[in-house]
């Protein structure tokens, strides 16, 4: 089981511009590119790099995609921060 993991985001209030950001994505636009544009994150501005973490470290929905979910592959998650689209470069 994975203990730590690295991973990028973008930060969004509505579901709606989050599904935005996905196609985009899926068009081939550049996850850091968005991240700085849209990202309400204070990460946004590093392209949304939250760097290194450990299992638990971040709320309870995050913290099942980050170390659940598919890596490299952009997924959509809400918590109470709004919605994440979240990018995990690899676990451990």
């Amino acid at each position: 089981m994975a203990r730590t993991a690295h991973a990028l985001h973008i930060l969004v209030k509505h579901k709606d511009k989050a599904e935005d950001i996905m196609k985009q994505l899926k068009q081939g636009k550049k996850f850091a590119d968005l991240a700085r544009k849209h990202s309400t994150c204070p990460s946004g501005k590093k392209g949304g790099d939250l760097g290194e973490f450990k299992q638990g470290q971040m709320v309870p929905a995050f913290d099942r995609a980050v170390f659940k979910g598919e890596t490299i592959t952009p997924q959509l998650v809400k918590t109470k921060f709004g919605w994440h689209i979240i990018k995990v470069l690899w676990r451990t």
